[in-house]
């Protein structure tokens, strides 16, 4: 008979964190944290130096999960351009479900304001890795200024994320063609 372990307080917190965070905003407060987790105030602060931080190990702890469902896998055999399109399919999809709230690191630079703040920076880095596959994209297919394409490509992505995530429109027959045009205007293959 095997049983599951349970999981630690700690995972409970961050599990907690990333939850609450996404369905309600950075705001959440600490009893609700702890509420949500089943552990006290005293087992967070034991384990996290502040609710900031518990805020940053937790996007970063879901960092590789959140690339592993949007990117695809790296030397897949599909052209730049199609490897591109995957990210925005991923997008499309994923804004279908009705826990969507959009892009959970552009949600916290947004909601933070400070750039500072450990779960800002958190959020910026990957955020600028996203701009970073654009652009290696980019290059890798062609196009003509690959900074500025992987800059539009981030603009439409966090663009039709927030829009998705707020439930002011639908993905679909929108995104694939608006990004087909920048990749056709900037020489993709």
């Amino acid at each position: 008979m095997t049983t599951e372990a349970k999981p630690s307080t700690r995972e409970r917190l961050l599990e907690a964190a990333a939850t609450l965070t996404y369905r309600d905003g950075v705001g959440i407060g600490v009893e609700a944290l702890c509420k949500a987790a089943g552990v006290s105030k005293r087992s967070l602060y034991q384990l996290f130096e502040s609710k900031d931080e518990l805020l940053a190990v937790s996007l970063e702890e879901r960092a590789s999960a959140f690339v592993a469902t949007l990117l695809p896998p790296a030397d897949d055999g599909r052209s730049p351009r199609e490897r591109i399109l995957h990210v925005f399919d991923q997008v499309e999809s994923q804004s279908g479900a009705p826990e969507f709230r959009g892009c959970p690191y552009l949600a916290v630079q947004i909601e933070l304001k400070d750039q500072s703040h450990p779960a800002s920076r958190v959020a910026h880095r990957i955020k600028a890795s996203l701009t970073e596959f654009f652009r290696t994209e980019a290059e890798q297919g062609g196009a003509s200024d690959p900074d500025l394409l992987a800059r539009q490509l981030s603009l439409v992505f966090d663009g039709a994320s927030a829009r998705a995530g707020i439930g002011a429109d639908k993905l679909t027959g929108l995104v694939a063609p608006t990004v087909n045009t920048l990749l056709d205007a900037a020489g993709m293959r």
